[in-house]
């Protein structure tokens, strides 16, 4: 393949007005997702569960996997899989050294497991590849219908605990000593982060997950240090890199997700580049204070 045939193939907009139309759901789609993705980040950053994540997102296509071979519905399987893993991360996982173990020990069985059941499937290969990669734009009414009632939870739930679950997030011993149920609120997170991380698999895959969950709270942290700030900067950039992704696919031949992740790449080198250039402005500034008092003295 030479140089212009791998351009055509990523991006290639010579029809690009005539199937603009056809992936109206995959976009209402992708802006659910990057709100829930969004939303969910921030306590993820908060909590250090960026591991935990990718343990999640095995089980998940290990459910997903499973499904597709019984021939049952993916996103079901992937909503079950998700489910069993964040409750036993909450359960079993309550210390920071616990978790990072048991997460492992998640992730290599769910994707030993998820290896098996496509192995064992014979359909079409596309389904095997969608699974790891994402598939949106192919979605359908009651794909997004199920979509936008597993996101509904999500964040209805997270508005239900915020205010503690920030407060647990912040400081847990203290949140604990005040009274605060820090150890229900992390099964209630995980379950929540479950059904988000599943829901976040069908935009780009098991395997890149964390482009939507981690990255854009992990670049809007860059930036701020406002906590409306960074929620607002969070689904921002979510929606962003969700929305991009699905419009630039659709003008190449290559499956959502290299798109999806590499959006919410730049925009966190973008951030990370603003943020160590407002860390040096502060600096310098520090260290000109004195003098500027003393000479107004």
């Amino acid at each position: 393949m030479d140089l212009s045939e791998l351009l055509n193939a990523v991006f290639n907009f010579s029809d690009y007005a005539e199937l603009l139309p056809l992936v109206r759901n995959s976009l209402i789609a992708g802006a659910i997702l990057g709100l829930v993705g969004g939303l969910i980040g921030v306590f993820v950053m908060m909590r250090d569960l960026a591991f935990a994540v990718h343990g999640i997102a095995e089980l998940s296509f290990a459910g997903a996997a499973f499904a597709l071979l019984i021939g049952a519905n993916v996103v079901f399987g992937s909503l079950v899989g998700s489910v069993i893993a964040a409750v036993v991360l909450g359960v079993l996982g309550m210390r920071a050294r616990d978790r990072n173990s048991i997460t492992g020990v998640i992730m290599s069985f769910g994707l030993g497991l998820g290896i098996l059941f496509l192995s064992l499937y014979e359909g079409r290969s596309a389904n095997k590849f969608g699974l790891l990669t994402g598939q949106i734009v192919s979605v359908d009414t009651v794909q997004l219908n199920l979509l936008a009632a597993g996101s509904a939870v999500v964040v209805l739930g997270l508005l239900a605990i915020w205010r503690p679950l920030t407060f647990a997030s912040a400081d847990p011993d203290l949140a604990e000593a005040r009274g605060v149920p820090v150890g229900a609120l992390a099964i209630v997170f995980m379950f929540l982060l479950g059904l988000a991380v599943a829901l976040s698999i069908q935009v780009v895959g098991a395997l890149l997950v964390l482009s939507l969950v981690i990255t854009p709270a992990a670049a809007a942290l860059r930036v701020s240090s406002s906590p409306r700030v960074v929620v607002l900067l969070s689904v921002l950039f979510a929606v962003t890199a969700t929305l991009g992704g699905i419009l630039l696919a659709l003008g190449g031949s290559l499956p959502i997700s290299p798109y999806v992740t590499t959006i919410s790449f730049l925009i966190y080198v973008v951030c990370r580049l603003a943020g160590a250039r407002r860390q040096r402005r502060g600096r310098v500034g520090r260290r000109t204070e004195p003098a500027v008092k003393v000479s107004a003295g």
